[in-house]
């Protein structure tokens, strides 16, 4: 098969998420055939993993200003725009419609396998930016495919490749061994079976972000129910309580999202969640009786649960783009122009100031990574920030730099994420509290009701 002589090759879009569907919406708008290939049977298939939880943006920040113009065309009206939807509310009443007013454009079942330049591996450098970028395709039937693109825009996401439980990056030992009895998701506890799974249980949840904070407030939710009569948790962090442990509490501008942090904070000053800090996960062991058992890399071990949650954050899958030259930064994993501005070592959330094209480029021109995606292992991405790369990429692609360049979206203050050099720092986050607690025993915190929210000591590491 050869490139097309005559005809563009359209743009390929990778992902048939949110931030995947607005760049086609972007594209077309600016005249530029889009074509969207989506792994899932369906659009927002990825969402729909996670239909359960609720997300602390309401929609009128879930939704593509330039999507709405286009579904407005077909009747379809937004929700009211105070209100804040599940993740099944938004794949059911955005997604499916959006996807289905793109119609043709995309194509289901259809997993990228490789991108490159036609008839040049990475190594090659003639004619290479003359060249169409080549798209391997594998079809849910088990077909092959090879088309071409005059540009890539990888919108796939990171929702198929958490990170593990291990504190250096790698699984714990033993970590694959217990698969049985460790979940990287939020569980659905309205679920029968699930419910069932960790009700009257000790659960363990490794991680210190929203998704964290969903599982521990819902863990402490079966606790309270009738059905879920001594269930418990223990929430493993790798660092010390601080002021912003449990994110911007009343001074969140996204305020669901600083009373999630506040309803987890909740669940352990009412002693449903002991939580032990300062610990990394190196293995995790099988007692005699089978149930888990995590040991530490200073060689703490912690009393036995149940079951593990794992949310230590998710990360690119970057194997498909191998023949690519990309630029990324060597820690984040995200573009080198964008990593300095999303540093959880250096940032908090509220620092992140709006970018575009120009921070997404990459040495190879024509292949942009968008959407969760573009943050590599950063935290805390907001619908709207993919939803500002995705039009500043359209209007780059359409030669319109001025376009491009502008700025179109004032981003909410959050400081919910690490920031000023204390990211999963465990000495540095317990001398923000106070901290006291040199110990080679697991450091067991229940935090005093009515600690505040933020600033100053949230009950001493040493408290009981």
């Amino acid at each position: 098969m050869n490139a097309p002589a005559t005809t563009e090759p359209p743009v390929v879009v990778i992902g048939a998420g949110p931030t995947g569907l607005a760049a086609a919406v972007h594209l077309i708008d600016r005249g530029i055939e889009p074509l969207v290939l989506e792994a899932g049977a369906t659009a927002g298939a990825a969402v729909r993993d996670w239909a359960h939880v609720r997300l602390f943006s309401t929609w009128g920040e879930v939704v593509d200003p330039a999507a709405e113009k286009l579904l407005a065309r077909t009747g379809w009206t937004r929700p009211a725009p105070e209100t804040y939807p599940s993740g099944g509310d938004w794949a059911e009443q955005y997604l499916r419609p959006l996807a289905g007013a793109l119609g043709d454009r995309i194509r289901l079942g259809a997993r990228v396998t490789g991108v490159s330049r036609s008839g040049r591996d990475r190594i090659v450098d003639a004619d290479r930016d003359q060249q169409p970028f080549v798209v391997h395709i594998a079809h849910a039937d088990g077909r092959e495919e090879r088309l071409f693109a005059r540009a890539v825009i990888d919108a796939s996401g990171t929702w198929s490749t958490p990170s593990p439980a291990g504190a250096d990056g790698l699984p714990a030992l033993g970590e694959k061994a217990a698969a049985d009895r460790i979940a990287y998701r939020v569980p659905d506890l309205e679920d029968p079976a699930v419910r069932a799974r960790y009700a009257g249980r000790r659960t363990a949840v490794i991680g210190s972000g929203a998704s964290a904070f969903t599982a521990l407030t819902s863990l402490a939710g079966l606790a309270r129910s009738d059905d879920g009569t001594g269930t418990t948790g223990v929430w493993v962090l790798r660092r010390g309580l601080s002021g912003s442990t449990f994110g911007g509490g009343e001074a969140d501008q996204l305020p669901a999202r600083g009373a999630l942090g506040l309803a987890a904070k909740a669940a352990v000053d009412e002693g449903y969640v002991d939580a032990v800090t300062g610990f990394r996960t190196e293995a995790i062991e099988r007692d005699a009786h089978g149930r888990l058992v995590l040991a530490g890399e200073d060689g703490r071990r912690l009393g036995a649960v149940d079951e593990v949650i794992v949310l230590t954050g998710l990360r690119p899958d970057l194997g498909f783009l191998d023949e690519l030259r990309l630029g990324l930064d060597d820690r984040l994993r995200a573009p080198i122009g964008l990593a300095p501005l999303i540093d959880p070592n250096q940032h908090s959330c509220g620092t992140v100031y709006p970018h575009g094209h120009r921070e997404l480029s990459h040495p190879e021109p024509g292949i942009y990574l968008v959407g969760m995606k573009s943050y590599g292992r950063a935290p805390t991405f907001l619908a709207m920030t993919g939803y500002e790369q995705v039009r500043s990429v359209a209007a780059a692609l359409a030669g319109d730099l001025e376009a491009a360049d502008r700025v179109e979206l004032t981003l909410p203050e959050t400081g919910v994420c690490g920031g000023a050099g204390l990211f999963d720092d465990p000495a540095a986050a317990q001398a923000d509290t106070g901290g006291c607690c040199a110990t080679p025993e697991p450091t067991v915190v229940r935090l005093a009701a009515g600690a505040p929210a933020d600033g100053g000591a949230a009950g001493g590491c040493c408290s009981s």
